[in-house]
C-alpha cells in the first residue's frame, strides 16, 4: 500500500507540473507569435520566455525521483 502511494504521489509530482508547464507554454507561445509577427527582432526574449516554463517539468521531474529513491528506501 506505501509503495503504491509512493508511486502515486511521484506520478502527480510529474503529472501536474507537466500540465502547468503545457498551460503555461500554450499561452507565452501564442503571445510570442504575435510579439514576432509585429516585431521581428524580439524573437530571442520570445524563444527564452517559452523555454523558461519547461524548468517546472524538470523539477517536477526531481521531486518524483526524490520520492521514489528517498522515501521509497530504493
Amino acid at each position: 500500500m506505501e509503495l503504491g502511494l509512493l508511486a502515486l504521489g511521484a506520478g502527480l509530482a510529474v503529472g501536474l507540473t507537466a500540465i502547468g508547464t503545457g498551460y503555461a507554454q500554450a499561452r507565452i507561445g501564442s503571445a510570442g507569435i504575435g510579439a514576432i509577427a509585429e516585431k521581428p527582432e524580439v524573437a530571442g526574449r520570445v524563444i527564452l520566455l517559452v523555454a523558461i516554463p519547461e524548468t517546472m517539468i524538470i523539477l517536477g521531474f526531481a521531486v518524483a525521483a526524490m520520492i521514489i529513491l528517498l522515501l521509497g528506501g530504493g
